[in-house]
């Protein structure tokens, strides 16, 4: 294992004994119950399904056959379940919350509530924001693929014009080595960019940029499209098309009759987007980026 893969590992583990605590999985009773992590998630499952086989939750959640039904067993106890046998095929069983196992799970529910209000509410709107969205990030890198995130594209606001720049600085210095120099070339053409004639779009997905684009008019019939990103945890979501067909969108309803684009060989993705759009390739010529022998390319299409 490399140090690098050691030092994740390491932080990962960290974040599981910070996580823990916090969530209180470590006690000996959940939210101030005699029940534990896992036998809440029992409840939560069955509150929210009106009967469901013992299978099926075991499946659900991962549980041992032995292990589950002990916790029924308890619950029966308890009276929060009735078990019965399933009248579709004898050999199974369906399990279902009873009206005091409703109530119990209610009050769980609540306080489960509270406690994540009280937790968020010591903290700046902000921080709240960057909370729930790593969040959001960590269920979408580690939930095996299980649907294709929402996102949101938006016009520009305060802060997203530093965001650009220092985006494409970062990312493509750690992807293609390019330097400081490329990310002045862009803060340049941000710092140019002049929206009673120029236009933007800027996509979220669970609350954080992951992308942009550009559409800066170059005269009264060409429009340039300008500083295409996609993060690279937001790539696959079909993102990168999007934000052209909107750029293109733009052009037309504004009037201009070609739009144009400057990019580089070696980015691969931009240029299947660029040509699934239309662009065709007009030129190109060699050039050297931070000591980095580059293609540069020019791209563009009727509209």
């Amino acid at each position: 294992m490399s140090s690098l893969t050691e030092a994740r590992v390491s932080e990962v583990r960290a974040f599981n004994r910070f996580y823990t605590k916090v969530i209180g999985a470590l006690q000996a009773g959940m939210l101030d119950s005699p029940y534990s992590l896992t036998e809440v998630r029992v409840l939560f499952e069955l509150a929210h399904a009106e009967r469901m086989e013992t299978g099926e939750l075991r499946g659900l959640l991962g549980l041992d056959a032995g292990y589950l039904s002990r916790i029924l067993a308890r619950f029966e106890g308890d009276g929060l379940v009735l078990r019965e046998r399933s009248a579709s095929d004898a050999r199974k069983h369906v399990v279902a919350l009873t009206e005091a196992g409703a109530g119990v799970f209610a009050a769980l529910d609540r306080r489960s509530s509270e406690e994540i209000g009280a937790l968020l509410g010591g903290l700046p709107e902000a921080d709240q924001e960057r909370l729930v969205a790593g969040m959001a990030a960590i269920r979408r890198l580690l939930g095996g693929g299980q649907g294709r995130a929402p996102y949101v594209i938006r016009p520009p606001r305060a802060g997203d014009l530093g965001w650009v720049a220092f985006r494409h600085g970062a990312l493509y210095a750690a992807e293609y080595g390019w330097g400081v120099e490329f990310e002045q070339l862009v803060a340049r053409i941000v710092g140019g960019l002049d929206f009673s004639r120029d236009a933007g779009w800027i996509a979220e997905v669970d609350g954080e940029r992951a992308g942009c684009v550009f559409c800066v008019r170059q005269d009264d019939t060409t429009a340039k499209l300008r500083m295409l990103l996609v993060e690279p945890s937001a790539r696959g979501l079909g993102i990168g098309r999007r934000l052209v067909d909107e750029c293109l969108r733009h052009a037309r309803a504004e009037g201009f009759k070609r739009i144009e684009l400057w990019t580089r060989d070696c980015l691969e993705s931009a240029r299947r987007i660029y040509q699934a759009a239309g662009f065709e390739l007009d030129s190109e010529e060699k050039g050297v980026e931070n000591g980095v022998e580059v293609t540069e390319q020019m791209w563009s299409r009727d509209l």
